[in-house]
């Protein structure tokens, strides 16, 4: 099957562009551009994060509702940006659970948790719970677990169809993963303004009914993902059965919210035929 749709992707104002398609079976419906060119993710490296934690969850590292971050928080707390902890620094502005504070610092206490409860360095477990054994041998995070990962679509395209068929995770993680957590928090989502309420899961967005909003009008309430500030976003609709990854290389903006609604929408129609 090729999809049309993608070809969108040539008309973005970017220096470079890649994005695909992939079934919740693991078939690539289409690919558009280098996708096997690495790109940083920014913020699309925190599913990937996220998903580690919960395979250190499976694996009785940790658990979800133990203490972890700023006094009263737990690991589901940070996982879901209600920990409380400011966007870029380990400063606590609010109590756990009353606002939804999107939290690169609450990314980064999650990851030395992690690592202090599995006696190894973030990276490494990630490598070893994740990128490893899905053939991901082009992803790697050094640095941050909130924004420092470097993929190609190839490999987001493999964690996609991952997370919508489960074999590193048991299916009821992943469908926690992506249920709301704390429901009715109010928040800020980063680019789109405050959101009422502002729906996450545990390290994925969760789309329901926000407007504005970075995926399309065609889009399922259950869609979930996250974008990033270097211009890439993941999004997985299970309503439509399929996942999108488009990665470039110029900061998100004005642009990207513009064309990429319309994108999606395009995609959706594409495969529904």
């Amino acid at each position: 099957m090729s999809l049309k749709s993608l070809a969108l992707i040539e008309n973005w104002p970017v220096p470079h562009a890649a994005a695909g398609v992939v079934r919740a079976d693991g078939t690539v419906l289409g690919v558009r551009g280098p996708v096997g060119r690495s790109f940083p993710l920014a913020s699309v490296t925190k599913p990937i994060a996220a998903y580690a934690v919960l395979v250190a969850y499976e694996e009785g590292a940790v658990e979800l509702d133990e203490p972890a971050g700023p006094d009263g928080a737990t690991v589901r707390h940070l996982l879901a940006h209600t920990s409380g902890l400011a966007f870029d620094e380990h400063r606590v502005t609010a109590r756990p659970g009353e606002r939804r504070l999107y939290s690169n610092a609450g990314f980064e206490q999650l990851g030395e948790h992690v690592a202090a409860a599995a006696e190894m360095p973030f990276a490494e477990y990630v490598r070893q719970a994740v990128l490893e054994p899905l053939g991901m041998t082009s992803t790697v995070l050094d640095g941050s677990p909130a924004k420092d990962g470097v993929s190609t679509v190839e490999d987001l395209l493999r964690f996609a169809a991952e997370v919508q068929t489960p074999r590193l995770l048991d299916p009821r993680t992943v469908a926690e993963a992506m249920t709301v957590q704390f429901p009715g928090t109010k928040g800020v989502l980063p680019g789109y303004g405050a959101q009422n309420p502002n729906d996450w899961g545990l390290g994925f967005e969760i789309r329901d009914a926000k407007s504005p909003h970075w995926t399309g009008a065609l889009s399922s309430p259950r869609t979930f993902g996250h974008f990033g500030q270097s211009g890439t976003f993941l999004w997985i609709d299970p309503a439509a059965g399929l996942a999108c990854a488009a990665l470039t290389d110029r900061v998100f903006g004005p642009w990207a919210i513009e064309a990429w609604p319309p994108f999606t929408d395009a995609v959706l129609s594409d495969v529904r035929g």
